[in-house]
């Protein structure tokens, strides 16, 4: 994972924050392609749910420095999948929280629910 934020403050603990962006995602495929660019993960990401929860809990794979200052996820967007596709939603919110209770460094957080590119869904 070495791709960093745009357009997100930084974590007021130091962590560096990288963002998953799940805007327009509405099937696991989609959402596997959006987490290995997002996420930046390797070449041999097997695009699955295990795959998934493995590089996320790797510090290996996390941006540079990440290891020693801590992993923020968020995660924007995430709306419109969750509507089209529940079961699989709750599969990776599952995923998500394993991740972050693995081991200290990484926590995974939801955004409001819309894309960095869209307009809030609330005003305000």
């Amino acid at each position: 994972m070495v791709r960093e934020s745009r357009g997100v403050p930084d974590d007021p603990a130091g962590r560096i924050v990288v963002v998953l962006d799940l805007g327009g995602v509405t099937d696991k495929a989609a959402f596997m392609d959006r987490c290995a660019r997002d996420l930046a993960l390797p070449e041999w990401f097997g695009r699955n749910w295990d795959a998934l929860a493995d590089s996320m809990a790797d510090p290996a794979l996390w941006p540079d420095g990440a290891g020693e200052r801590g992993l923020l996820v968020v995660v924007q967007g995430w709306r419109t999948y969750a509507e089209t596709r529940p079961e699989e939603w709750q599969v990776a919110e599952e995923i998500f929280a394993e991740a972050t209770d693995r081991g200290p460094g990484l926590f995974v957080t939801l955004g409001l629910g819309e894309s960095s590119e869209s307009p809030p869904d609330q005003p305000g």
